[in-house]
């Protein structure tokens, strides 16, 4: 694992990391204020603490903890992909997309991801490591400070990058806790807006619902029935898709929150009409009103055999899943000329 950094530490370890350093207490919510509230990571920016204290906070407590080695932008600079160098080598990517309403960065919580899903360019290259809390965070407060250079502002997180996020449970916690939490605890986004996805760890998800918070929950699903997703989502051997659906219906219960079904739409593998009709009615059976399905055209990654489906089947297959009750919108997909797909980047990289 990485050094330890800030956003490691709880508020209790921070009093005590400082104390070794010879610094008061006090000194905790002047640096959170400024790695925070202004988004500065280093501590020879912040002039408030003693001179002769800065070298030594930063060499304790804000190692580097990545550094880019690619920046990509497309959708005219709207669409910002940063393939990232961690501390030991290890590659992570996150993707900051900027729209007329809102800022999103869709982040990673894994170096790779074990959950092998054929389709997805991460799941085929294995898991590498799960990330710290502080390279989880960092990830945020590096997009933040992006946007806040240029006049707007981060609005929206999503775990939706590489890995999976409930397979690192609780750095990915403590980490929608700082995102989440008002200054000088954390960046102030609304809980609302930030999204948690899983692939289906039935347990996991239940643990989430009772940690009382109102983050929207997003279950990686892409078929209705196991036989396929035994096949498309290989963790559906140990949890089906019953489980999963049971799950997301006791997050919702708990969180108050609409469930987002994530539907890679991929040709002649789960697109066909009697899929879609399948899909509605179990959602519908599963969680009422509280369900809504994201379809996303599959962003195909070189040399595979997964395609996209075409637009005529995709539209009917919106159309089926609305006819049985469930919201369904298409995703509007960005970044597919600088490779945005998660994972696409770090295996060119390799």
């Amino acid at each position: 694992m990485p050094p330890k950094h800030w956003a490691d530490l709880d508020h209790e370890a921070r009093i005590e990391a400082l104390a070794e350093l010879g610094l008061p207490r006090f000194r905790v919510d002047q640096i959170a204020r400024h790695y925070y509230g202004r988004l500065e990571a280093d501590p020879l920016t912040m002039t408030d603490l003693p001179e002769s204290a800065r070298v030594a906070v930063r060499d304790a407590l804000f190692p580097e903890l990545m550094s880019p080695v690619r920046v990509l932008d497309a959708d005219d600079e709207e669409t910002q992909k940063t393939l990232w160098k961690l501390h030991d080598g290890t590659l992570l990517e996150s993707v900051l997309m900027r729209y007329p309403d809102r800022a999103t960065l869709c982040i990673s919580s894994q170096a790779g991801c074990g959950m092998a899903c054929p389709f997805c360019a991460t799941g085929q290259g294995g898991l590498d490591r799960n990330l710290s809390t502080g390279e989880i965070v960092d990830q945020v407060r590096n997009a933040a400070s992006t946007m806040q250079r240029s006049g707007g502002r981060l609005s929206n997180v999503v775990f939706m990058g590489m890995g999976e996020p409930l397979a690192n449970y609780k750095r990915v916690v403590s980490a929608v806790r700082q995102i989440t939490r008002p200054a000088p605890e954390g960046f102030g986004i609304s809980q609302r807006s930030v999204t948690v996805s899983t692939v289906g760890l039935a347990p996991a998800i239940r643990k989430l619902a009772d940690e009382d918070m109102s983050v929207t929950l997003a279950v990686s699903l892409h078929t209705a029935d196991d036989e396929l997703r035994d096949e498309l989502v290989p963790v559906n051997n140990r949890w089906s898709v019953a489980e999963v659906l049971d799950a997301a219906a006791y997050y919702a219960d708990r969180s108050g929150r609409r469930v987002s079904i994530e539907y890679a739409l991929i040709r002649d593998i789960n697109d066909q009409p009697w899929r879609a009709d399948l899909l509605g009615k179990k959602l519908h059976r599963a969680l009422g009103s509280r369900v809504h399905v994201n379809l996303i055209p599959l962003n195909p990654t070189p040399g595979s055999k997964w395609d996209a489906s075409p637009r005529e089947r995709q539209d009917e297959f919106v159309r089926r899943v609305i006819a049985q009750g469930v919201p369904c919108t298409v995703r509007d997909t960005k970044g597919q000329e600088i490779a945005a797909a998660c994972g696409q980047l770090a295996a060119e990289e390799r």
